[in-house]
C-alpha cells in the first residue's frame, strides 16, 4: 500500500516543505510503480525486500538511498517473538520515499503526525527523527522483554517445565535480533554524521542527531545487559534442573536398594532347608514384620536426614576441637 503526503511539514497546516510517499506492506504491483514511475533501482528494491539487509548509506546519481533498520511492533501486540525490519529510504531533492515490506508503528507516528518536538521541516531531519523514534521503540520494546522475563522467572520457580525455558528462549533469541540491529543502525547513525552528501539543515537537526546517537548506545547497553542477564538466569536454570535430576535418581536409587531386602529375606525363607518358625501358622506375619522393618531401616539409613545430622554433628566436633 502506497501513501502519498503532500505538503509533509513540521506543523499540522504549512505549505511548501516535501512531498513523503509511504509504501508499507508492499506488493509485486507496488514495487513495479516504485520502480518505473520514480525510477528506483531493482537491486536496491531487491535489498529492501530482503529480511537480513543491514544498515546503509549510499549515494546515487539521482538520489541517496538508506537502509535502517526499524522495530516491527505494532500497536496492541503482546509478543515475546520481536524482530526487526528492513526500511529503505530514498532521497530527492523535494521528495522522501519510505519503502518497508511490513509495518511499524514508528512509521504509523509519523503518518498520523503523533510525535513531539522532531525536526522534520526538511528532509534530511525527518530521517534523523525516523531513527530518533526507531531508537525509543526500540528501548521500549526492550523493557516489556525484560518484564516478560521476570514473569516468565516467577513462573519457572514454581514449576520446572519445558513451555518456561522455551519462553526465556524465544526472549533470547529476540533480544540477539534487537542488539543486531541497533548495532548496525550505530554505524548508519555515525555515518549520516560524518556523510557530506547528507547534511543536516540547522543546528536542532544536528542536536537531535547526536541525541538519537547518545540514545541507541543507550538500547545497545539495555540489549546487551538484558541478554547477559537471561543467560546468567537460563544457565543457573540448567544447573537447578541437573541438580533436582539427581536428587530424583539419588531417592529413586535408595527406594530400589530398600525394597531388594525384603526380597532377600523371603528368597531366604523360599529355600529348601530347614528354618526357625517353618512350621507355625503365623510365619508368614513374622517375615511380613522383618519385610517391613528392613525397609524402614534402609531408608532411615539412606535418607538425607540422616546425612545432614551426621554432616552438622562433625562440624559441631570440629568447632568444638578448635575453640579447645
Amino acid at each position: 500500500m502506497i501513501t502519498i503526503h503532500e505538503n509533509y511539514s513540521k506543523g499540522p497546516g504549512e505549505t511548501g516543505g516535501y512531498t513523503w510517499v509511504d509504501a508499507r506492506d508492499v506488493n509485486r504491483d507496488d514495487i513495479t510503480l516504485l520502480q518505473e514511475k520514480y525510477n528506483i533501482d531493482s537491486d536496491l528494491l531487491a535489498d529492501i525486500m530482503d529480511q537480513d539487509e543491514q544498515s546503509r548509506i549510499e549515494k546515487e546519481d539521482d538520489y541517496v538511498d538508506l537502509i535502517l533498520r526499524l522495530p516491527a511492533l505494532s500497536e496492541g501486540e503482546n509478543t515475546l517473538d520481536q524482530q526487526a525490519l528492513p526500511l529503505g529510504i530514498v532521497l530527492f531533492p523535494h521528495m522522501i520515499i519510505t519503502i518497508c515490506q511490513g509495518d511499524s508503528v514508528v512509521l504509523e507516528d509519523f503518518s498520523r503526525n503523533r510525535y513531539r518536538h522532531y525536526p522534520v521541516s526538511s528532509i534530511e531531519g525527518f530521517v534523523v527523527s525516523l531513527m530518533g523514534r526507531a531508537t525509543m521503540v526500540y528501548i521500549r520494546v526492550l523493557k516489556y522483554l525484560n518484564r516478560q522475563k521476570d514473569q516468565v522467572e516467577e513462573e519457572l520457580h514454581k514449576s520446572i517445565m519445558n513451555y518456561e525455558l522455551l519462553q526465556l528462549l524465544q526472549i533470547q533469541k529476540s533480544l540477539v535480533y534487537l542488539t543486531t540491529s541497533l548495532t548496525t543502525n550505530e554505524a548508519l547513525l555515525e555515518r549520516l554524521n560524518k556523510a557530506s552528501f547528507f547534511q543536516l539543515g540547522g543546528d536542532d537537526e544536528q542536536d537531535f542527531l547526536e541525541d538519537t546517537i547518545t540514545d541507541n548506545k543507550q538500547a545497545i547497553q539495555m540489549a546487551n545487559i538484558y541478554t547477559d542477564i537471561l543467560t546468567g538466569t537460563m544457565d543457573c536454570f540448567a544447573s537447578v534442573i541437573s541438580n533436582n535430576m539427581n536428587l530424583i535418581m539419588k531417592r529413586l536409587t535408595i527406594i530400589s536398594i530398600s525394597f531388594m531386602l525384603p526380597t532377600f529375606i523371603t528368597s531366604f525363607f523360599g529355600m529348601n532347608i530347614p528354618l526357625p518358625f517353618i512350621h507355625s501358622p503365623h510365619t508368614w506375619l513374622f517375615m511380613l514384620g522383618a519385610c517391613g522393618l528392613s525397609v524402614v531401616v534402609a531408608l532411615y539409613i539412606f535418607s538425607d536426614r540422616r546425612s545432614m545430622r551426621m554432616i552438622k554433628t562433625e562440624e559441631k566436633k570440629k568447632e568444638r576441637g578448635a575453640s579447645s
